[in-house]
C-alpha cells in the first residue's frame, strides 16, 4: 500500500489572490506532494490547502508553504469571521494509506520543529502530537485567539511546544497535530430543515446534551435545507471514518428517518473520501447480500449505488477518492509501462530491472491465470456447481496478483538505493562507518522485496491447487502454464534473497533468510508437481 499522508494547513488570508496563489505554488512544486485543493473564504479571510504525498514530502511541503506565508503574511492587520492565532492557523497530519497516526505524529513533531527553528515561531501541538490535555484539542489551544496570545503565551502552562515563548506580532503562532481522516458527508431527506435536525440531534456524538448523547460516536451533525438541491439534509462530519464510517451513517439516518415516516433520498460526499472508507462500505454490502464482487472499480460503483451518491450531484472516483487523484504511471513506471517496453528495459545495458523485478512479474502471471482458470469457470451453468468454490478460490489468487504486480518497480527501486549507497563517501572512518551502515540497509531491503515476492506466492499454492481439482478442465494448460510460472517466480525470488545475502554481516538475520527462501522454493516445486499430476488425472 502506498505510503500517503494528507495535510491540511489553515493560513489567515482568504482575500489576496497574489497570496493565495504563492503559497498553493510553493506546495505545487514540492517534490512528492500533490495538491487537491485550494479553498479561499473572503469572510472568514482563510485559505484552507489540501494536499498529500510520502510522510517527508508533505512535511517539506508544509514548511514551503510556511515560508511564503512568513514572507507574506502579517497578523497585525488580519481581520476575518474565524477563530485564529497565527498566519499559518493550524497544520494538521492526516493518515490516508501506508501509514499510522505514530507517523503523522512525527510529521508533525518534524514540520514544527523545524518550522520554529528556521522562521522563529511559537509551534503548539494538538491532538494525537499532543503532550498534556488541557492542549490537546484545537479550541483549547486557540482560546483567546491572536489577540490573547501575547498574555497568554509566557504562562507555565502555556509555554509552546518549538520555538520562543514570546509573542510574535507579525506572525502569532501556529498549532499542528495528527488527526483522523475528516468525511464530511450529508444524507437527502424528503422532509424538513426541522425535521432533518431532529435526526441529527439523534444521532450525533454529543446528542441534545450530557443527559441524552447521541447514537454514532465521533460524528458531528446538524439538519438544514438547501436551496439548490431542493432537498433537507443530515450534514455530518465523520471525525473518523473508522469509527463511525459513511455507511454506518447512512443506515442510522434511514433508520431514524423510517420511524418519523420520511423518504431518504440518497446521499452525497463533500471534497474527498480515502479509498478505504469506500471499501469498507462495499464489503458491508458484499456480505449483507451475499455477493461476490472482487474488483475495486465494482466495488466502489456498488457503494456509490447503496448509498444514492450521484442523487444530487455527480459522484466520479477518480476526482474524489484521494488514491485516485494521486495516481500515476509515475510511482510504477516498469508495471504501469508496455510489455515491449518492459522487455527491452530488462535487456537494456543496465543492472535493473533484473532478476528480481522479472521473478515478480512471472508470479504475478502465475497467480493472474490461476484466477482467469476461477472465472472461466464461475457463473457458467454447467459448472454451477462449483460457484461456491469458485468463490473461494477466486479472490486470493487475484489478491496475490495485485499484490505483486507493485513489486516489479519495488525491488528495482531497492536495488537503486544499494547503488546509491555504494556511491557514498567513505574519505572518512566515520563516513566508512555510516557507508556500510546504509549499505547494509540497502541491501536487507533489496532483500526483503523477493522475500515479499515468496510469501506472498506461496500463499497461492492451496487455491491454485484446488484450482486444479475444480476449475474448467478445458483450461487445463492455461492452470499448468500459471503454476509453472509461479514456481519459477518464486525460484527467481529465492535466488535473488541467496544472492545478496553474502553482503550481510548479521548471521542470524542471512540463516533465517535463506531457510525462508530454501523452504519456499522446495514447496513450489513440489506444489507445481502436485498440480500437473491432478490435472493429468482428471
Amino acid at each position: 500500500m502506498k505510503m500517503l499522508v494528507e495535510c491540511v494547513p489553515n493560513f489567515s488570508e482568504g482575500r489576496d489572490r497574489e497570496v493565495i496563489d504563492a503559497i498553493a505554488e510553493a506546495i505545487r512544486r514540492t517534490p512528492g506532494c500533490t495538491l487537491l485543493d485550494v479553498d479561499p473564504g473572503r469572510s472568514t479571510n482563510r485559505t484552507v490547502y489540501t494536499f498529500v504525498g510520502a510522510p517527508d514530502a508533505v512535511v517539506e511541503g508544509a514548511l514551503a508553504a510556511a515560508r511564503v506565508a512568513h514572507a507574506r503574511i502579517d497578523m497585525r492587520s488580519h481581520r476575518g469571521e474565524h477563530a485564529r492565532m497565527g498566519a499559518l492557523d493550524v497544520c494538521p497530519f492526516v493518515p490516508v494509506s501506508g501509514v499510522t497516526m505514530e507517523d503523522c505524529v512525527a510529521c508533525a513533531r518534524e514540520f514544527g520543529r523545524r518550522a520554529a527553528e528556521e522562521l522563529g515561531i511559537p509551534v503548539y501541538l494538538y491532538e494525537a502530537a499532543a503532550e498534556a490535555a488541557h492542549r490537546r484539542t484545537l479550541s483549547q489551544i486557540r482560546a483567546g485567539e491572536y489577540e490573547g496570545l501575547a498574555e497568554k503565551i509566557v504562562r507555565p502552562e502555556w509555554l509552546p511546544d518549538f520555538g520562543p515563548a514570546r509573542f510574535v506580532p507579525a506572525w502569532g503562532a501556529t498549532v499542528t497535530g495528527a488527526r483522523h481522516f475528516l468525511i464530511a458527508y450529508n444524507v437527502n431527506l424528503l422532509a424538513t430543515k426541522e425535521q432533518a435536525h431532529r435526526i441529527a440531534l439523534e444521532l450525533r456524538e454529543q446528542g441534545r446534551g450530557p443527559e441524552q448523547p447521541g447514537r454514532l460516536r465521533a460524528v458531528k451533525a446538524v439538519g438544514w435545507w438547501v436551496d439548490e438541491y431542493q432537498v433537507a439534509q443530515v450534514s455530518m462530519n465523520l471525525d473518523d471514518y473508522k469509527v463511525t464510517p459513511p455507511h454506518v451513517a447512512f443506515a442510522a439516518v434511514v433508520e431514524e428517518a423510517r420511524a418519523l415516516k420520511l423518504a431518504v433520498a440518497g446521499s452525497e460526499i463533500v471534497g474527498l473520501v480515502p479509498l478505504q472508507a469506500l471499501l469498507m462500505a462495499a464489503q458491508h454490502y458484499i456480505e449483507a447480500e451475499g455477493l461476490f464482487i472482487v474488483d475495486e472499480r465494482q466495488k466502489i460503483r456498488l457503494v456509490a449505488d447503496r448509498l444514492g451518491l450521484g442523487t444530487v450531484s455527480p459522484f466520479v472516483p477518480s476526482k474524489r477518492v484521494i488514491e485516485y487523484q494521486v495516481a500515476g504511471e509515475a510511482d510504477a513506471p516498469l508495471a504501469s509501462s508496455s510489455v515491449r517496453d518492459f522487455v527491452r528495459a530488462v535487456g537494456a545495458r543496465t543492472p535493473a530491472p533484473g532478476g528480481g523485478s522479472a521473478s515478480a512479474l512471472i508470479a504475478a502471471l502465475g497467480a493472474a491465470l490461476g484466477t482467469m482458470v476461477g472465472w472461466v469457470t464461475y457463473g457458467k451453468r454447467k459448472f454451477e456447481d462449483k460457484d461456491a468454490v469458485m468463490r473461494r478460490l477466486i479472490p486470493p489468487l487475484r489478491e496475490a496478483m495485485e499484490a505483486l504486480i507493485p513489486l516489479v518497480d519495488a525491488d528495482t527501486q531497492a536495488f537503486a538505493d544499494y547503488l546509491a549507497a555504494r556511491a557514498l563517501p567513505k574519505a572518512t572512518e566515520e563516513q566508512a562507518t555510516r557507508r556500510l551502515e546504509v549499505m547494509e540497509a540497502g541491501l536487507k531491503k533489496a532483500i526483503e522485496i523477493p522475500l515479499t515476492v515468496l510469501r506472498v506466492g506461496d500463499g497461492c499454492w492451496e487455491p491454485m491447487v484446488q484450482m486444479a481439482e475444480h476449475g474448467n478442465i478445458a483450461s487445463r494448460s492455461d492452470l499448468e502454464v500459471g503454476a509453472k510460472a509461479l514456481e519459477a517466480g518464486l525460484w527467481g525470488a529465492s535466488r535473488n534473497v541467496l544472492i545478496n545475502l553474502a553482503g550481510i554481516p548479521d548471521e542470524a538475520f542471512r540463516t533465517a533468510a535463506a531457510a525462508e527462501a530454501e523452504a519456499i522454493a522446495q514447496r513450489a516445486r513440489a506444489q507445481l508437481d502436485a498440480i500437473v499430476t491432478i490435472l493429468a488425472g482428471r
